[in-house]
């Protein structure tokens, strides 16, 4: 296989969604791959989340769908190009808060980030019981370790965000714990995204398509054998082995783009426009955001 140029990529360093990002950069792009903290902001220029971010341009950049929907609205040329992982969520309450199902969340408090895709999932589940969020206090808790002390010790009755927080949150509280899952009502769709202009300069995008066939390998291997990105995902995050190997099961690598996103994205459209204060864009809009055309090419190379 031929070298590729260098490739620069950008995305939450502390999740496990990225661990086919770590794997394909340390493993299988046929190149030097840099992974930055970062994300979308990256693509384009923008100050980066605090906290969240270091400096620099992206070739491609991972984020979930929901920052992918609200950046668009300024950044129309963004496009979604690869489903990376899917974040099984969930959210953990305290059976001594009164919380033995669903609608017993009205009136507590519920530890989250609210713009965010846990936001969403939190909406959505309050929705499956009839309830909304004004049903709720959303208290932010950052940062995001502070999620399990904060459930421990009262200062919230249940906790909604992303792995392996959840997983921490509920063994802050063991026994006390009570789970729901968001099995057919939300899964975070965790996506690789680039713009326009970059798939526009051919040797950017060769060197996209290049990344994106590395992401497909990675999760291949991944999936016949999970541990093998756990060393990546430990110095890269941080997170302590057992924990990694204890919340894995919420998460799946399918690096290929979600049959249903569009479908998913003119849903959640509908939400973010309510919280933004804006219109919601039509379907027609959002679809011009998803180009399956890298993962086709990547595909195609692939099977060569």
């Amino acid at each position: 296989m031929d070298t590729l140029a260098p490739i620069a990529i950008h995305g939450n360093k502390f999740t496990f969604e990225i661990a086919p990002v770590l794997l394909a950069a340390d493993r299988f792009y046929p190149g030097r791959a840099s992974v930055k903290l970062g994300g979308i902001p990256n693509l384009f220029g923008l100050e980066a989340i605090p906290g969240f971010g270091e400096p620099g341009e992206a070739d491609v950049a991972t984020h979930a769908e929901t920052q992918a929907l609200r950046y668009s609205v300024a950044n129309p040329d963004l496009r979604i190009i690869l489903t990376v992982a899917e974040g099984l969520y969930r959210l953990v309450g305290k059976r001594s808060a009164g919380i033995a199902s669903i609608a017993d969340l009205k009136g507590k408090r519920v530890g989250t980030i609210a713009p965010t895709s846990s936001g969403y999932f939190v909406h959505r589940l309050l929705a499956s019981a009839g309830l909304g969020s004004n049903d709720v206090e959303l208290v932010k808790i950052l940062p995001l370790s502070d999620m399990g002390p904060a459930l421990a010790d009262g200062r919230v009755d249940a906790v909604a965000i992303w792995e392996p927080y959840m997983e921490n949150a509920a063994a802050a509280i063991g026994d006390d714990a009570i789970e729901f899952g968001g099995e057919g009502i939300y899964r975070e769709i965790f996506n690789l995204n680039t713009s326009v202009a970059n798939l526009a300069d051919p040797e950017r995008r060769q060197r996209i398509v290049g990344f994106v066939r590395a992401i497909m390998q990675a999760s291949a291997a991944m999936r016949a054998d999970p541990s093998i990105a756990w060393p990546l995902v430990h110095a890269s995050g941080g997170h302590p082995m057992d924990v990694i190997e204890r919340a894995w099961r919420h998460h799946r690598y399918p690096a290929a783009l979600a049959p249903d996103l569009l479908d998913v994205m003119v849903e959640e459209e509908q939400w973010l426009g309510m919280m933004d204060s804006r219109p919601a864009r039509s379907r027609d809009d959002l679809a011009s955001l998803i180009d399956p055309s890298v993962a086709i090419e990547a595909l195609d190379q692939l099977s060569r």
